[in-house]
């Protein structure tokens, strides 16, 4: 009754489905991570962002690499603006999506020691190759609140550091770099500067990460479980059409019925 199984075509769809069913099951766990990951994320961004700024130098110094704990935490920074050693960090992008650059000024502070200022948005230049408008730092000492960033890498961002790149230009945000530049200590990672907000509005701040929002991962997982359940519910079915349509062809046609005499 069952024997049409073995046929190569059944036998390939029956190894489909049972192929399919892990896989889709393991993308629906894949999809429940992530969103569990983004709430995760959404809860840190919110707690550090709602904690009392602290100094700067509580948190980072040189050579130290930032924990993703320490991420977006409130911090405070007094110094001066060594606007000579400033650089602009290449296609970075507005609120609203238009490309340009980030502003990235060293503030010395008291100690001698420098934190790198991430001072906000301004738009590219005609030719990309030239440096473009930077409104200028306030002079004397200033005090930044900013949020603190890691270092950025190419591993982990997927931007490349590339070379011979126009002065005062580059592609990542890291200390390290600046430092050879800057010839004293900086702190690991930045501040992402939210106040106080700059004269006129420019250099446009960037403004705090989303964490609100939490996607369609769970939904997405939901409904590769209901493709996975599906699967085997699509193989009985055609199974048994395909036992019924066995069973007809099979079947003598019943003879007709003879006609009664006049």
């Amino acid at each position: 009754m069952y024997r049409f199984l073995l046929s190569r075509q059944w036998v390939i769809l029956t190894l489909i489905a049972l192929v399919l069913i892990p896989a889709m099951i393991e993308l629906g766990f894949w999809q429940l991570h992530r969103h569990e990951h983004r709430v995760e994320q959404n809860g840190l961004i919110s707690r550090n962002l709602k904690a009392k700024p602290v100094p700067v130098s509580e948190l980072t110094s040189p050579g130290h690499t930032v924990p993703r704990a320490d991420y977006w935490r409130q911090v405070t920074a007094t110094g001066t603006y060594d606007s000579a050693h400033e650089v602009v960090v290449r296609r970075r992008t507005s609120a609203d999506e238009r490309v340009g650059f980030h502003v990235l000024t060293p503030l010395v502070l008291a100690d001698g020691r420098a934190v790198l200022i991430n001072r906000g948005w301004v738009p590219a230049a005609a030719d990309q190759k030239a440096f473009p408008a930077v409104p200028a730092t306030p002079k004397g000492t200033v005090t930044i609140t900013g949020r603190l960033k890691a270092d950025e890498t190419t591993s982990a961002s997927g931007i490349k550091d590339l070379a011979g790149l126009p002065p005062r230009q580059v592609m990542l945000i890291s200390g390290a770099q600046q430092a050879k530049a800057l010839g004293r200590s900086v702190l690991g990672g930045y501040l992402e500067q939210s106040a106080p907000e700059p004269a006129g509005g420019n250099p446009e701040l960037i403004p705090e990460p989303d964490h609100q929002s939490i996607g369609a991962h769970m939904a997405y997982a939901v409904q590769w479980w209901l493709f996975a359940a599906a699967v085997p519910v699509g193989w009985v079915i055609l199974v048994r059409r395909e036992k019924r349509d066995g069973q007809a062809a099979s079947t003598p046609n019943s003879p007709e019925p003879a006609t009664a005499a006049a």
